[in-house]
């Protein structure tokens, strides 16, 4: 059914789900969009572009045309005025979804999925119907402080940040009446960390690692000791694990948007890494590569019980299980990452070593950075080892029988472990 009248053309919710959009062009004829959409800025999008080139005097029937590529953001725009906010901000979003994944200015889904958030959410309700012609700083002042007065520091600097964006790039636009960028408030696209993160213990980590599905728990182990992200290790597969040499390869990273999911690159550029496997963890990589993974090189790691990507949903109900039963309900997987840079670090890992392993950087940081060596991994790799061990070989407690088997098992992967991260 129709959600709302639109002044140019009309968008429709399909029963699939999808949206579809239409407008009757200067032929008086109706005219379809050639596919559906996945959301309605996409369709909105659509309708855009198509009035533009009715108002510049160079449209066709869209049957008639040959896709051709954007040299800038097609800007929707009426004479004299020039678009909106709002316009041009959905113009722009299509220009850099339409780009080929290898353009630098291409988006990742995942930053797809949050731009549309943010605009819709944030931007455009406040902004939106204001021309660029218009656009003071005292309108992105008012806007911004709103956006203030319903406290949600970080959304505000990411919708204050993707707002300079946006119009930076109208700015540079020939097309667009925009001399000047609005938006210089200092500091307004930084939030300081509201809360500080406790990385899980070493007790912690051996808790929650014995209280997820067997087929889970390496997972949790290979986000800690190898620091991995989440998207990096539900995208792991056989042939990413170098067995022989103790190694993964991270080579992708998968990506959920609304149910969808997207096998994409990793988050930055020097996410493409290898990182050595702590010795220490070798038994229990081959131990779930031989019972809990399918055959074949491209068999997942983890999956579900049809072998694809298992969804965040079907992992975070055994994570949030076990987590609170190590009695911390606030660790996110995520926060597992820094459980790993801290043992490493611990373990005599330099900054720059920190920055390979974790395959984490900025533009100044990568030129300093990006020469980390292979046999340095190696040893920090072994160093992490040899912390996991270290209780192996100290003093035996007392314990009962039901106590010692359960510490041969944490030892056998080695979570029998002085707690280091408890300083």
């Amino acid at each position: 059914m129709v959600q709302r009248r639109r002044g140019f053309g009309r968008v429709r919710r399909e029963r699939s789900g999808r949206f579809s959009a239409a407008y009757v062009g200067p032929d008086l004829q109706l005219h379809r969009a050639d596919e559906t959409f996945h959301a309605r800025i996409d369709a909105e999008g659509w309708l855009a572009s198509e009035r533009r080139l009715i108002d510049l005097d160079q449209w066709a029937p869209p049957g008639r045309r040959r896709p051709a590529r954007r040299s800038q953001v097609r800007t929707p725009r009426r004479e004299p005025d020039g678009p909106t906010v709002g316009e041009y901000a959905v113009a722009w979003l299509e220009d850099r979804c339409d780009r080929d994944p290898h353009d630098p200015q291409a988006l990742r889904p995942s930053s797809v999925k949050d731009y549309r958030l943010l605009l819709s959410n944030h931007i455009l309700p406040g902004l939106g119907n204001i021309r660029l012609s218009e656009l003071a700083p005292s309108h992105v002042e008012a806007w911004y402080r709103k956006l203030g007065a319903r406290r949600i520091p970080r959304a505000r600097a990411k919708a204050y940040s993707l707002l300079r964006t946006i119009l930076n790039a109208a700015k540079n636009d020939p097309d667009v009446p925009l001399a000047e960028n609005p938006a210089h408030i200092k500091g307004a696209g930084r939030v300081p960390r509201s809360t500080q993160i406790h990385p899980a213990t070493l007790d912690e980590l051996a808790t929650i690692t014995e209280a997820m599905p067997d087929e889970l728990r390496l997972a949790v182990q290979l986000g800690a000791w190898c620091a991995l992200r989440y998207g990096e290790v539900f995208e792991l597969r056989r042939k990413d694990i170098d067995a022989l040499h103790g190694v993964v390869h991270i080579r992708r990273a998968v990506v959920w948007t609304k149910g969808q999911v997207t096998n994409d690159r990793p988050k930055t550029s020097a996410g493409v890494r290898d990182v050595t496997i702590p010795p220490h963890l070798m038994p229990m990589v081959t131990d779930h590569l031989a019972n809990h993974v399918k055959g074949g090189q491209e068999a997942l790691l983890f999956h579900d019980r049809t072998g694809r990507n298992l969804r965040p949903s079907e992992f975070q109900a055994a994570w949030h299980a076990a987590r609170d039963a190590a009695g911390r309900d606030d660790l996110k997987f995520h926060h597992l990452r820094h459980t790993g840079a801290v043992l490493a670090a611990q373990s005599g890992a330099t900054l720059a070593d920190l920055m390979g392993r974790l395959g984490h950087t900025t533009p100044a940081m990568a030129m300093i950075y990006q020469h980390t060596a292979a046999d340095r991994d190696r040893l920090i790799a072994d160093r992490l080892s040899q912390v996991a061990m270290a209780a192996i070989e100290g003093p035996v407690r007392a314990e009962s029988p039901r106590a010692r088997a359960s510490g041969a098992t944490r030892s056998a992967v080695g979570l029998e472990q002085p707690s280091l991260l408890d300083a």
